[in-house]
């Protein structure tokens, strides 16, 4: 591996050298990322807590009065939609990681190294990828324990949890970019009034069509809900389908949001990453 160049040394090697070391850079920003989570695992319990509770809630405090349009168990109608939450919230753990980094310092920092540009954003999304990884997987060993099962086979199951880490990955952006607009801790605190209605005005508790009409169309259009209800076609579990062109088209449009977020969010992270005060 050829050693990293001082600044009064760097030269424009070519788009092969730059890439190379977009990579290599992003990756070390990775590495800082899996430490902190080996060092303080009880972050990922504490990202957990609402999800678990919620299944815990839902599922049997609530369960029994809640109806799935079309027929099927509420359980395995919730587990999917408890799966897309966690997902979906994540962003909020994102912008305050940023937060953290910036108010202290440690982003200047880096700005200050002789570094890809891209590699405090993209690195930060790819520890946050593996981060989610940890979540979905002890989300879902919960959901077996409460008796939740995917009737699929194991490539339709690795499917449904590709989607909801697809998502993650996207919304990543929408964090990275919060973080580096707000301007401290407490100014974080407050992005949980954004992501939670974002994740409940979804088809993540009940289908759309038990909402308001106009409330409902909100929530169909929400991109929780299209990676929620195509994951629950791919799991083999109830999804209360309606006859809208988006429900009918949810696992297309689970691919389509994620995409559509990263191509807004991601150049806009780095922009804001580049023009930060020193």
């Amino acid at each position: 591996m050829p050693s990293r160049p001082a600044p009064a040394e760097l030269v424009d090697d070519g788009p092969g050298q730059r890439l190379y070391w977009a990579f290599a850079d992003g990756w070390t920003i990775v590495r800082r990322g899996l430490t902190h989570y080996v060092r303080q695992p009880t972050n990922i319990l504490w990202q957990l807590g609402f999800p678990i509770v919620s299944v815990l809630l839902f599922g049997y405090v609530f369960g029994s009065a809640m109806s799935v349009p079309g027929g099927g168990d509420y359980r395995e109608f919730l587990m999917p939609g408890l799966f897309g939450m966690t997902m979906a919230m994540g962003f909020m753990n994102t912008a305050y990681a940023v937060v953290l980094d910036t108010t202290k310092g440690v982003t200047d920092r880096f700005r200050s190294m002789p570094m890809a540009p891209s590699a405090v954003v993209t690195g930060r999304g790819g520890g946050d990828l593996v981060g989610a990884v940890v979540d979905l997987f002890v989300l879902a060993m919960t959901a077996l324990v409460v008796g939740w099962r995917s009737q699929a086979g194991i490539l339709g199951t690795l499917a449904a949890f590709a989607l909801f880490l697809f998502l993650r990955f996207a919304l990543t952006w929408v964090g990275v970019w919060l973080g580096m607009l707000v301007p401290n801790e407490e100014a974080a605190g407050s992005l949980f009034a954004v992501a939670f209605p974002f994740a409940m005005i979804s088809s993540v508790f009940v289908a759309p069509a038990l909402m308001p009409s106009w409330l409902g169309t909100i929530a169909l259009w929400n991109p929780v809900s299209s990676t929620v209800t195509a994951a629950r076609e791919l799991f083999g579990n109830p999804a209360a389908l309606g006859d809208t062109w988006i429900e009918q088209n949810a696992l297309l449009m689970s691919l389509v949001w994620p995409v559509i977020i990263t191509a807004i969010f991601l150049p806009l992270a780095i922009r804001r990453f580049q023009r930060l005060s020193r």
